[in-house]
Parts: C-alpha cells; sequence; structure tokens
C-alpha cells in the first residue's frame, strides 16, 4: 500500500532539516509514538499506539535511517510487528524538502505491508487511518515553526 503527499511548513528547508534531524522531535509529532529509545545515530525502536476502526493497536517498531542527504532527503525502513498479535509491518520511507523562498514543501512517499489481522481490514480504512495521522503530523509540525513556539525557543 502506497500513500504520499505535500505538506508546507513556515520555515526554510536548512531549519525544517534539522528539526526532523532531532529524533525526539521527530517522535513528538507523531500522535502515539511512546517509548523512543534511540540504538545509535542511524536506529531507534518505538512504540506505536494507534486506533484503526473499531480496534486498539500497539507496534513494536525499529526504524533505521538508510539515506540521509542534508538538507534535502531523509530516507528510513521501518519493521514491526503488533504487540499481541500475529502479523507484520513494514514500510519504507522517503522525504524530500524542497525549498520554497522562506517555506519548505516535505514531499513525502510510504510504502507500507501489512500481515495478519491488520492487514485484513482493508485499504480504505488503512488510508483513512493515514490521512489522519498525516493531518496531525502537520498541524504538530507547523506548530513548532510558528512565531510563538519560534520566540518560546529563543
Amino acid at each position: 500500500m502506497k500513500f504520499s503527499g505535500e505538506i508546507l511548513v513556515a520555515a526554510p528547508r536548512d531549519a525544517v532539516f534539522a528539526k526532523l534531524q532531532d529524533i525526539r522531535f521527530f517522535a513528538s509529532c507523531i500522535d502515539g509514538v511512546r517509548d523512543l529509545k534511540p540504538l545509535d545515530e542511524k536506529r531507534f525502536d518505538a512504540v506505536l499506539e494507534t486506533k484503526v476502526a473499531y480496534m486498539r493497536f500497539k507496534f513494536k517498531v525499529t526504524v533505521e535511517l538508510t539515506e540521509v542527504v542534508a538538507p534535502e532527503l531523509i530516507a528510513a525502513k521501518i519493521e514491526g510487528a503488533p504487540m499481541g498479535l500475529v502479523g507484520r509491518l513494514t514500510a519504507t520511507s522517503a522525504t524530500r524538502l524542497i525549498a520554497a523562498g522562506e517555506q519548505t514543501t516535505i514531499r513525502y512517499e510510504i510504502d507500507t505491508a501489512l500481515t495478519g489481522k491488520l492487514g485484513s481490514i482493508g485499504q480504505p480504512v488503512l488510508k483513512a487511518k493515514a490521512k489522519d495521522m498525516e493531518k496531525q503530523f502537520a498541524k504538530n509540525l507547523g506548530a513548532a515553526f510558528a512565531p510563538a513556539a519560534a520566540q518560546g525557543a529563543a
């Protein structure tokens, strides 16, 4: 299952890239991420708690940064399993940052495969959940670069 989209952020590309490289910041923008544990500079473990349709899931995942080209590309591989269920999650992602003056367009592509009970839910339901997660991520990321947030960080 493939997902793609764009998010416009009101900040220069270098600043956005630097923030996205901060794994704790990045994880804070994704609803449901818990127990973030860096393993080394390129890998970390986490638990992702989410609700899909009428079911709640917890995934134990490992994320590995597979390619980083400053300040334009971050690619990753994600592998994990739902906790308490038989199944598997595998995904690859490519995130490109495109300068647009004092703004940045974040263009992403994610290719996900789910097996087990979650995989049987169906693509329309999973795509709707992915869209919800994208909206929340964009809101959280945008808030981090809002003028009030920038003043609070100074």
